[in-house]
C-alpha cells in the first residue's frame, strides 16, 4: 500500500499545479446533456436510458465545480486509473468491502475526465483516446479485482475480453461510418460498476462468480445490441 500512497501524493502535487481555471462558464445540466449528446452520436440522455442519466448527473454533480477549479481532465484520467489501482490493492489486502465501495468512486472519476472537459470546453482528440486506453486499464482492473477475492480466472478473463469487445466493436463502428455509435446497450459502465462492486462487498456471502457470471451476460447482450445496429449503419 506504500506504493499506491506515494503515487498518491504525486497526482495530488500535480493536480495544484496544473490547474488552470477555464476560459468560459461551466455550462448547466442541461448545457452538459446537449454538449455530451453531440459528442455521442446525438444519444440524448434527458429522454433515454435512465440509469445513464441518473449516472451523467452525479457525474455532472461533481465535475462542474472541478472545472471551475480548473483541474485538468487528463489529471483526472490519472486519478481514476490510481482508484482502479487502490481497488486492487484492498482486493489483496482481503478488505473486499472497503474494495468494492471504491470500485464506486473509481468508476466515477472514469467519467469525470470527460464531464470536466466538456464543461471546461477542454475536449481534445488526445484527451479520448487517454480516456480510452484509461477505462481498458480501469475495467481490466475491476474485473481482477473480482478474480483476487474468488472470482475464477477463466470465468474473469471471459468476461474482461467481452467488455473489452463491446468497446472494440463500438470504436470500430464509430471509425466506419464516421460517427460515434449512438446506443447505450445493458452493458454500459454503470452497469458493470453495479455487478462488479456487488461481486466484491458481499463476496463473503455469495461467490464473486455469481457477479461476474451475469455481467457476462449483460455484455453478451449488449454485444448484439451493438451488432445490429451498426449492421444496420452500414447497410443503410
Amino acid at each position: 500500500m506504500i506504493w499506491v500512497a506515494a503515487v498518491g501524493g504525486v497526482l495530488a502535487v500535480l493536480t495544484v499545479v496544473t490547474a488552470r481555471r477555464p476560459v468560459v462558464v461551466p455550462p448547466d445540466r442541461a448545457g452538459y446533456f446537449a454538449r455530451w449528446s453531440e459528442l455521442h452520436g446525438g444519444y440524448d440522455p434527458l429522454t433515454g436510458n435512465a440509469w445513464l442519466r441518473g449516472w451523467l448527473t452525479m457525474v455532472f454533480a461533481v465535475g462542474r465545480p472541478l472545472a471551475r477549479l480548473g483541474v485538468q481532465p487528463d489529471v483526472v484520467t490519472a486519478w481514476a486509473v490510481w482508484v482502479a489501482g487502490l481497488v486492487l490493492a484492498l482486493a489483496w489486502s482481503d478488505l473486499s468491502v472497503a474494495a468494492g465501495l471504491v470500485l464506486v468512486a473509481s468508476a466515477l472519476l472514469d467519467n469525470l475526465d470527460g464531464c470536466v472537459a466538456v464543461v471546461s470546453d477542454r475536449t481534445t482528440r488526445w484527451g479520448y483516446v487517454l480516456d480510452s486506453v484509461a477505462d481498458r486499464l480501469t475495467d481490466s482492473a475491476y474485473v481482477w479485482a473480482a478474480v483476487v477475492v474468488g472470482c475464477p480466472v477463466w470465468l474473469g478473463v471471459v468476461c474482461g475480453f467481452g467488455c473489452f469487445l463491446l468497446e472494440y466493436l463500438r470504436a470500430r463502428a464509430g471509425n466506419a461510418t464516421g460517427d460515434d455509435v449512438g446506443i447505450v446497450t445493458v452493458a454500459e459502465r454503470p452497469t458493470r460498476v453495479i455487478l462488479l462492486s456487488a461481486a466484491l462487498v458481499f463476496s463473503f456471502a455469495v461467490p464473486p462468480a455469481v457477479g461476474v457470471a451475469v455481467l457476462l451476460a449483460f455484455t453478451a447482450a449488449g454485444l448484439a445490441q451493438v451488432t445490429v445496429v451498426v449492421r444496420r449503419q452500414l447497410a443503410g
